[in-house]
């Protein structure tokens, strides 16, 4: 081997992995200074009105963010009803129905741009498609926005997971007669339940922070609602209007909403990885 041939070889290693390690360590800088900023002041705003009084009116003292709360859980299940059943049965049909076939292909494609389309692009068609026939906004408007949201996900997850069982087990199954939808049903679905399981989390925790779907969907609402027709009040949107505004009090509610936001996204994440180690543990 040549000297300097090994010597420059070994120059361009050493440049790529200290450029590499310089933007590992850019990156982890934001991104450990915004954490322990959210954690800071949201920790310290919180108390247990924040759980149990409705969101105040502008220059009232006290308040909480409980209707916030039911109302970003109740568009969030609905939007996981909505889109993750819909998404299973679309990754079902291109992992097992559309093998190597243009329509598959095609299907994929749209999937993929749908994954990575600006979520505010969606709370706009959603707000022609729905808002805009009904006349006002409604809870069930950002259910089926965040749907949207949570279909591309699922798909892809589902896709992916069912492609990954061993052909053979499909085989044996057909080979003793069984029909494709039992085999789908009874032996795939169970093989791939906890990569689909942790897709739909994954999709839970992404659209539990979404903002923009929701100001043209759902909006807010100051008071206590469980009418899926009417405007709702959701954690996203009252951060985003109480952090705007110039009363302190909202501020401290908006940091308090943002650390009890941001706990939820990490734990459903630690969730989702627990599942898929425990299912390769499970597999080894």
């Amino acid at each position: 081997m040549s000297t300097p041939l090994y010597g420059y070889r070994q120059f361009k290693n050493i440049a790529a992995q200290t450029l590499a390690i310089i933007a590992t360590v850019f990156g982890l800088f934001w991104l450990v200074w915004i954490l322990w900023t959210t954690f800071t002041k949201g920790l310290s705003s919180l108390n247990m009105d924040l759980f149990t009084h409705m969101t105040p009116a502008p220059g009232d003292e006290g308040g909480g963010m409980l209707n916030a709360f039911f109302g970003s859980a109740a568009m969030s299940l609905l939007g996981i009803a909505i889109g993750a059943p819909v998404g299973v049965l679309a990754g079902t049909f291109l992992a097992e129905y559309s093998q190597k076939s243009w329509i598959g292909e095609s299907v994929r494609f749209v999937n993929d741009i749908l994954l990575s389309a600006p979520s505010i692009v969606l709370g706009l068609f959603v707000y022609t498609l729905v808002v805009a026939q009904m006349g006002h906004f409604s809870a069930l408007a950002g259910g089926i926005a965040l749907a949207f949201i949570v279909l591309p996900v699922v798909v892809r997850t589902t896709d992916e997971m069912l492609r990954l069982v061993p052909s053979q087990m499909r085989e044996a199954a057909l080979s003793l007669g069984v029909p494709q939808w039992k085999v789908i049903v009874q032996v795939l679905y169970r093989s791939s339940l906890p990569g689909i399981v942790t897709g739909i989390l994954l999709a839970l925790a992404r659209i539990s922070g979404e903002t923009a779907p929701l100001l043209f969907t759902a909006l807010n609402n100051q008071y206590w609602t469980t009418d899926l027709t009417s405007p709702m009040a959701n954690v996203p949107v009252v951060i985003f209007q109480f952090a705007m505004s110039p009363y302190e009090n909202w501020h401290t509610l908006a940091w308090a909403g943002a650390f009890v936001l941001t706990m939820f996204v990490l734990l459903v994440s630690l969730l989702a990885r627990a599942i898929v180690l425990r299912n390769k543990i499970t597999h080894e």
